[in-house]
């Protein structure tokens, strides 16, 4: 048998019981977004490295935490997931035990317990893998607690306060490049998910922008105060509620026609899902699902 068959051990059906999801997903996953190649036998099926069911257990946890398919895979890509990180599981566990005992402190309004935490994990993580997948995966959390009435709204916004205030820190300690364009970043009209717009912001500050990071519960005449003050190059929209989208693509519209100048983007899991008519015809607004698409978006705007 040659190297080529010897290096794949699982064939889909096996990987598919492992990782708890229907093959035809993980085929969808290989198609749309190029994360592994499995070997092939000499049958043609498919067969599965070691490797390779290392990062599908990845992205599936990721997923499970709250994240899309397509926001875990724009992180592995952003991390580059070294070797070490990927096989050790022990890196994974105390990630889990520091998350754990974060959002202990959170719920239970420690400020000083939580900040401690903080900085525990900034000093044995980069700073994408703390903000994204750390205090990222704990603002999904805690907005799920509180949508399912587990938690009041005064953990949820004591918690929510710290988190973003800490994500924002860091994000605003990255140096701008004064060539390039202002950005201003949004949840959509009725959003409070923030998540997905901090990932993206997160994407955006690393490219050298200067941002001008907004969040959410935005009156919709404040966004036009702001983009007359600032006069942005570019204005992002996140959009996670699918009952949300109308009213954002109607704001869209009319921001379109008082500045034409100004590049508006928007994405999040309610843009990753709109009908194909609609996707045609707002798609020179829809900036993608992974960091080769916002990549290719910003460059065709500049």
């Amino acid at each position: 048998m040659n190297d080529r068959n010897t290096n794949g051990k699982y064939n889909i059906k096996a990987v598919s019981n492992i990782l708890g999801i229907q093959p035809g997903t993980l085929r969808a996953w290989e198609r749309r977004y190029n994360i592994i190649a499995p070997v092939r036998n000499d049958s043609g099926h498919r067969l599965y490295t070691e490797k390779h069911l290392h990062i599908l257990k990845w992205l599936v946890a990721k997923v499970k935490q709250g994240f899309t398919i397509s926001q875990a895979v724009a992180l592995l890509d952003k991390q580059e997931m070294e070797e070490n990180e990927i096989n050790e599981t022990v890196h994974q566990d105390r990630t889990q035990n520091i998350s754990e005992e974060l959002l202990k402190a959170l719920l239970g309004f420690d400020e000083f317990k939580a900040h401690e935490l903080i900085d525990k994990s900034f000093s044995i993580y980069t700073i994408d893998k703390v903000v994204i997948e750390i205090l990222g995966s704990l603002l999904v959390q805690i907005g799920d607690l509180w949508e399912n009435g587990k938690i009041t709204t005064a953990h949820e916004h004591f918690a929510s306060s710290i988190l973003r205030s800490r994500i924002g820190s860091i994000m605003h300690s990255f140096p701008h490049n004064g060539i390039l364009p202002k950005v201003v970043a949004v949840c959509g009209p009725g959003e409070w998910h923030e998540l997905g717009l901090l990932i993206f912001t997160l994407y955006v500050r690393r490219k050298g922008f200067e941002v001008i990071y907004l969040g959410s519960s935005i009156k919709e005449d404040d966004i036009e105060v702001v983009l007359n003050e600032v006069d942005p190059k570019f204005l992002f929209f996140s959009c996670t509620m699918k009952e949300n989208v109308s009213r954002l693509l109607s704001h869209i519209s009319s921001l379109k026609e008082d500045h034409q100048e100004l590049e508006i983007g928007m994405g999040g899991f309610a843009i990753d899902h709109l009908p194909s008519d609609l996707k045609e015809t707002y798609r020179e607004h829809i900036v993608g699902q992974t960091k080769d698409e916002w990549e290719e978006w910003l460059k065709s705007k500049l």
